[in-house]
């Protein structure tokens, strides 16, 4: 094999693996998961994933569809899961830890939440007054 071919060989295998890397980012992108930042590098049946998302879930859901992709043998997961940011609240007169997750959260239900998200400043959900600033995180 003269050196014409072997560069021949290697710009197709270039293009190949572009064409594959560009099929897997579209699958991907169609799935409707969020993925900041989305790399994906291909060596053979081997495929690299970096990015990040905002769940552990969605992380999880991306790798296995890669995975499942015929022609891909295994995948390396380089992937961060960034949370949300909280926001600060400041309790107005009249507020429980209840109302507030209902309004947050639409279930009064999650007020523990937020409770747990402000100890060991708050001792008991029920003992929070006007001013104070609470930490309300994100929940998916």
């Amino acid at each position: 094999m003269g050196k014409k071919d072997v560069a021949n060989d290697v710009a197709d295998s270039a293009a190949e693996k572009a064409n594959k890397i560009e099929l897997l980012t579209s699958v991907v992108k169609s799935s409707g998961i969020c993925v900041d930042d989305l790399s994906i590098d291909s060596d053979s049946d081997k495929v690299t994933v970096y990015g990040s998302t905002t769940s552990t879930s969605d992380k999880e859901k991306f790798v296995l569809m890669l995975g499942n992709i015929e022609g891909i043998a295994s995948v390396d997961d380089r992937m961060s899961v960034v949370d949300p940011p909280s926001v600060f609240y400041e309790v107005k007169r009249g507020d429980t830890l209840s109302n507030i997750a209902k309004a947050r959260y639409g279930n009064s239900m999650n007020y523990n939440i937020i409770f747990e998200a402000n100890q060991p400043m708050l001792k008991h959900p029920d003992k929070i007054y006007p001013g104070q600033m609470l930490r309300i995180p994100n929940i998916d």
